[in-house]
């Protein structure tokens, strides 16, 4: 579906959810409440991403993010014409189509960007190694090369800027994190370990502010079987990457 549409037959399948075919419900989550987005003002802003398939789905991602950055003197601003980050489409062999998303959003953040957002911040790493390959996809582009590379360099997954937000956010947690003996499984997505190129920091940061994190010992670095579309357009391989990833991820308990 074109990105504007999704939203709508998500919403419209979540309603009818209780009548689909088991195979159909399978790919419409239950609706889900996204939470307060913050109110307070800060000095300190960034931009950030809304997506196009996240707020549909799993709204929380963004107003968590939004909280966790509001808890530490960060602004998070979504400009309002900024859509798909062009992934999709790419993913579709539709390039042109993807390089217009493209162009829409360098248009959409270029105003915040001149007012100084300090990053564009990717809370989806499958969206953020797209996001940060503009620069490399409109090289060529005469009327956008500087500013998708400028914008490609602004941009920051979440966890690229948990470092310098550990200490207050250690301070803001201590005592409510957990029980000691509660550990959580942990996938370390193909986006944020290939592509992207960062491994290991996510489990190091949240263990340091008490979370006991395990990642799966055996296959780590494999597919979870979801990759963008991938899911939809492949079930039955998807569905057998993702069981194997639920079984080695169950072993690490």
């Amino acid at each position: 579906l074109p990105s504007p549409l999704f939203a709508p037959a998500m919403k419209a399948g979540q309603m009818v959810r209780g009548l689909l075919p088991a195979a159909l419900k399978a790919k419409v989550p239950a609706p889900q409440n996204a939470g307060a987005w913050p109110s307070r003002q800060h000095a300190r802003k960034v931009l950030m991403l809304a997506g196009c398939v996240q707020p549909a789905m799993m709204p929380n991602i963004n107003t968590a993010t939004a909280r966790v950055l509001d808890a530490v003197g960060v602004q998070a601003v979504i400009a309002s014409k900024a859509g798909c980050c062009g992934a999709v489409k790419f993913h579709l062999n539709d390039q042109e189509g993807g390089k217009a998303e493209m162009r829409a959003n360098i248009d959409a953040w270029w105003p915040l960007v001149e007012q100084g957002v300090e990053a564009i911040v990717m809370n989806a790493s499958g969206c953020g190694v797209t996001v940060k390959e503009y620069g490399h996809i409109l090289q060529h582009d005469p009327q956008y090369a500087a500013r998708a590379q400028r914008i490609s360099g602004l941009t920051r997954d979440l966890s690229e800027l948990l470092p310098a937000m550990l200490p207050e956010l250690a301070a803001k947690l201590a005592g409510r994190v957990q029980q000691p003996d509660t550990l959580y499984a942990y996938h370390p997505p193909c986006t944020l370990q290939h592509g992207q190129k960062l491994r290991g920091e996510v489990e190091s940061h949240l263990n340091q502010l008490g979370f006991k994190l395990r990642v799966a010992r055996n296959e780590p670095h494999l597919c979870c079987g979801s990759a963008g579309t991938y899911s939809v357009l492949n079930p039955e391989l998807s569905y057998q990457l993702r069981d194997r990833k639920l079984g080695v991820l169950a072993e690490a308990f």
